[in-house]
């Protein structure tokens, strides 16, 4: 007579509640990472307007026009400046930017927000000089 090898239906159940146990406690750690993902997201287009308004701005000084007159980089896009920097409006610094993977609300806050959902979690710019980066990462505002 051959002999039947496999797992109980106690076994079985037990592995599923243990597993049940673990999923609860790991789910909380992963939950957060969303939020930190947005909050990188963020940094990232930080970093991509402080770079983009540093090369407008060596740009127009190489090519010695005045602080207010529009910048055209080589691939044809028109970048409007002022103070020397990429002026703060959708034809400034968000021409000199890809938004593509962003909302643009510089209409209401001179930002750009990581998704539709999220617009408070976002990073800001003020024209000046040097311009103003301002990010707003608050985990209430992220999450």
């Amino acid at each position: 007579m051959k002999q039947q090898s496999g797992f109980t239906l106690i076994e079985l159940i037990m592995v599923i509640v243990i597993l049940g146990i673990l999923a609860a406690t790991a789910m909380p750690k992963f939950s957060d990472l969303v939020s930190e993902a947005r909050v990188g997201k963020l940094s990232a287009m930080k970093a991509s307007m402080q770079s983009a308004a540093l090369m407008a701005h060596g740009l127009q000084l190489a090519r010695g026009v005045a602080s207010d007159v529009t910048v055209t980089v080589d691939g044809g896009t028109t970048i409007a400046m002022r103070n020397g920097y990429p002026d703060d409006t959708s034809t400034g610094i968000i021409a000199a930017v890809d938004i593509s993977d962003y909302v643009d609300n510089f209409t209401s806050s001179s930002g750009v927000s990581a998704d539709a959902a999220h617009p408070l979690c976002n990073v800001s710019y003020v024209n000046a000089n040097p311009p103003v980066y301002t990010m707003n990462s608050d985990p209430a505002d992220c999450d």
